[in-house]
C-alpha cells in the first residue's frame, strides 16, 4: 500500500531550511546530502529538536555527497535502486535542491558554468535526467535568470530537462511575497514528468498555481511608505507607522521569534575595533556594499552575511544575531543552530537557506498542482 505523501530527495540540504518548508507541508523527506559536513551537523541537530524523523535513506554528507560524483554510472545505479525502492510506498518522487549559486551571483564569483560551483548546477540537471524522479525543483540566485550570458545556459539545462521528459515552469520569486521580512529573489524552476501530468499540457495552460500561496504581491508590497532612514541611537524606541504591514517588518520577526531569548541570541560577532562606525551609520542606512542598518519597521535586504558583507542591528552598537538573522529567515522560534557550530557556518548556513515560508509555499503549490493533475486524471478516466 502506498502512502499519499511525496517522497523527496534533497539535495545541497545546507541546514536544511528548504527541506523543513516541504516536510511541514505534507512532504516526506526520504534522502538528505548536503557535502559540507558542519551543514550536515547542523541539519541533524535541528531535526532532533524539533522531533522530526530520520529520513528512510540517511543522510549523505563528505565525499559521498559529492553531486558531480553521483552522475558517475555506479553512483547512478545506486541512486536509481534508491528511487525504485522509494516508489513501492509513494506514489511520487521527488528532487529539490538549491546548487550553490556565487558563480551567477552579481555580488560572487561570476564565473558562470565554468565555475567550481556552477558546474554543480549542470550535475543536478544531469542527475534528475539520469534518475528521472516525478518532479523536481531547482533554485538559484536570480543571476543564472536574468543576466544575458549566464541565461544561455540556463536555457541549456532547460532543453536538456525538455528532452528528458520534463514539462517545466519558471517564475521570479521573491521571499517577501510569502510572508518573509525580506527582499529576495530567487528563479525557481519547477518540472514533472510528461507521465505525471498525463501530457495534458496544464503547466502550459496556466494551471501551475504560482499565485496560490502568495500572500500580498511583491509590487503592491513596495508601494508602501516604508520608514527610509533615521539617526541611529542606541536602545531608541520608536513606534511602528500605522501604514505598513508590520508582519514584514524586521522588528516584527524579532519580538516574534524572541531573539533575546533564543538559544542562539549570543551567537554574535563582537567587534574588536571600529564601534564608532557601527554607532555611525543610520537605522536603516542599507544603501552601502557592507555596513547595512536594518530599520526595524521595513524589511531586511537579502539575507546575505558572507564576503564581507555585515548586517547591523536597528538599535543596539553591534551586529545582528545567528537568532535574528533565523527570524530574518522565517524560521520557526524552536529551529536551532548547535553551540560547537561556528559563526561563521551559521551565518553562511543562514544566508544559503531558502526563507522558511517561501520553501513553505513553494511546496504547497507544487502538492496544490499534483492534487488538480490527479482530480482532471480521474475525470478523464472517467469519460467515455
Amino acid at each position: 500500500m502506498t502512502s499519499d505523501r511525496p517522497s523527496i530527495f534533497s539535495f545541497f540540504t545546507g541546514s536544511g531550511f528548504l527541506d523543513l518548508g516541504f516536510e511541514t507541508s505534507g512532504f516526506n523527506i526520504v534522502y538528505v546530502n548536503e557535502i559540507f559536513s558542519p551543514f550536515m551537523a547542523a541539519y541533524c541537530y535541528s531535526r532532533a529538536i524539533l522531533n522530526l524523523p530520520l529520513p528512510e535513506y540517511g543522510y549523505h554528507h563528505g565525499e559521498e555527497a559529492d553531486v558531480t560524483k553521483l552522475t558517475e554510472e555506479v553512483q547512478v545505479l545506486r541512486l536509481l535502486e534508491l528511487v525504485k525502492d522509494c516508489r513501492k510506498s509513494t506514489d511520487i518522487v521527488g528532487f529539490i535542491g538549491g546548487p550553490p549559486c556565487p558563480d551567477f551571483s552579481i555580488g560572487g564569483k561570476n564565473r558562470g558554468h565554468l565555475g567550481d560551483n556552477g558546474k554543480l548546477s549542470a550535475s543536478y540537471v544531469e542527475l534528475i535526467c539520469r534518475t528521472l524522479p516525478d518532479f523536481f525543483l531547482f533554485e538559484n540566485v536570480k543571476g543564472l535568470w536574468k543576466t544575458k550570458k549566464h541565461r544561455l545556459f540556463f536555457e541549456a539545462l532547460k532543453h536538456q530537462l525538455n528532452q528528458a521528459g520534463y514539462v517545466l515552469t519558471e517564475r521570479l520569486i521573491n521571499a517577501i511575497e510569502y510572508g518573509v521580512p525580506q527582499d529576495r529573489d530567487r528563479i525557481i524552476l519547477i518540472g514533472f514528468r510528461n507521465q505525471v501530468i498525463n501530457k495534458n499540457n496544464l503547466i502550459t495552460e496556466g494551471l501551475f498555481p504560482w499565485k496560490k500561496s502568495i500572500l500580498s504581491p511583491k509590487d503592491k508590497i513596495f508601494s508602501y511608505p516604508w520608514s527610509k532612514c533615521e539617526p541611529f541611537k542606541e536602545d531608541s524606541i520608536l513606534p511602528c507607522p500605522d501604514s505598513i504591514p508590520q508582519e514584514l517588518t524586521v522588528e516584527y520577526w524579532f519580538r516574534k521569534n524572541n531573539v533575546l531569548n533564543h538559544p542562539n541570541a549570543e551567537h554574535c560577532f563582537q567587534p574588536r575595533a571600529g564601534i564608532k562606525r557601527f554607532a555611525s551609520v543610520d537605522e536603516g542606512d542599507d544603501s552601502r556594499k557592507s555596513y547595512k542598518r536594518l530599520h526595524r519597521w521595513r524589511y531586511s535586504p537579502t539575507a546575505c552575511y558572507g564576503n564581507n558583507e555585515v548586517h547591523l542591528h536597528p538599535y543596539k552598537i553591534r551586529r545582528i544575531s545567528v537568532a535574528e538573522a533565523l527570524a530574518i529567515q522565517s524560521l520557526p522560534v524552536n529551529f536551532v543552530l548547535p553551540d560547537n557550530m561556528s559563526l561563521t557556518n551559521m551565518f553562511k548556513t543562514i544566508g544559503n537557506g531558502v526563507p522558511y515560508l517561501a520553501s513553505k509555499a513553494l511546496a504547497q503549490t507544487i502538492l496544490d498542482f499534483l492534487a488538480t493533475t490527479k482530480m482532471i486524471s480521474i475525470t478523464l478516466s472517467r469519460q467515455p
